[in-house]
């Protein structure tokens, strides 16, 4: 599925400026090397075992079956690899995992690049919600979601692997601002 937002134009600003992202198959060349991807702290908390391992563990997209289900690559309209997603089935939801490319975060992508995530998301289960969980503290990642449509609808905390951590659930809701919208 792909989404190509309208012409970058020269004379546009940084945010009114639009990104051309596309979804495809997850393929093992792609799982292994964001399995390379080196966050900066606080997002370090991101990153990924060694490729070798999770294949290994069969964990997330380490595992074929999973990989080929759930998870999906976001590619650039250069056909270069710049994130990822999952789509987590749950009953009448779908949950979205969303990671991009280290390099790519904080330089205004975010809302282009959530928008064709959930494009995917909608083809893949009409009429079912879309949802998502982000950490209370991951404000740049929340301000994307938000351009593309999410609302925050609720507050509760999850045992991560260094113990118990506020989340905010985030449900898409459309966009009626105008940008980014599906």
């Amino acid at each position: 599925m792909m989404f190509w937002p309208k012409q970058v134009r020269g004379d546009r600003s940084m945010q009114d400026r639009t990104f051309a992202f596309y979804v495809k198959q997850m393929e093992e060349g792609h799982a292994a090397e964001i399995c390379t991807w080196q966050y900066e702290a606080p997002y370090n908390i991101y990153g990924w075992l060694p490729w070798e391992q999770m294949k290994a563990l069969e964990v997330e997209f380490g595992d074929p079956l999973i990989r080929k289900q759930q998870y999906v690559s976001i590619m650039d309209d250069q056909n270069r690899l710049s994130g990822f997603a999952q789509y987590f089935p749950m009953e009448g939801v779908t949950r979205i995992g969303i990671g991009m490319k280290p390099e790519l975060c904080g330089h205004g992508r975010g809302r282009d690049f959530v928008t064709a995530i959930v494009q995917e998301g909608l083809r893949r289960a009409p009429g079912k919600e879309l949802d998502l969980e982000v950490l209370t503290w991951n404000n740049r990642a929340i301000k994307a979601y938000q351009k593309a449509g999410f609302t925050i609808t609720d507050l509760y905390e999850r045992r991560t692997p260094s113990g118990m951590k506020p989340f905010y659930c985030m449900v898409y809701k459309g966009n009626s601002s105008g940008t980014g919208a599906i």
